[in-house]
């Protein structure tokens, strides 16, 4: 899953990170490097405490969606990419039965989104149970 994140930079402090889809999640690093490392590690713990809570996880929205609030102007954009299958610590082996062209897309589709096969497959489940409405 891809999280848009805001990095600002004001005259005298670090770089800061705020994550727009996961209200209360911030960063901050002394480089714009180190805030990028920073916000990923930001990012996914916020989001195992999420999935610790049994809390859903809110929805992710494209950049786009966020840029015209004004308390991210100025910022610089970027992408903070999280495999969510390596959050869960229960795993269940599953069998399913897929064309070999349905699975060779899924496979070219979760190396484009630097996944493995199964985390691209639950995020998808995931992406598409909350905006079925389905979170529970």
């Amino acid at each position: 899953m891809r999280y848009p994140i805001v990095i600002h930079k004001d005259k005298n402090s670090d770089y800061g990170v705020t994550v727009p889809d996961l209200p209360g999640c911030f960063s901050a690093g002394e480089t714009l490097d180190e805030a990028l490392e920073m916000a990923h590690e930001a990012v996914e713990c916020h989001i195992e405490g999420l999935l610790l809570a049994g809390e859903t996880l809110p929805a992710v929205h494209p950049i786009e969606h966020h840029q015209s609030n004004p308390e991210y102007a100025g910022g610089i954009w970027a992408l903070v990419e999280l495999d969510l299958s390596r959050l869960e610590d229960t795993t269940e082996r599953v069998n399913i039965t897929l064309s070999r062209r349905v699975l060779t897309l899924i496979d070219e589709a979760a190396k484009r989104a630097g996944e493995s096969r199964s985390g691209f497959l639950a995020r998808a489940g995931i992406e598409a149970a909350q905006h079925t409405g389905h979170t529970g």
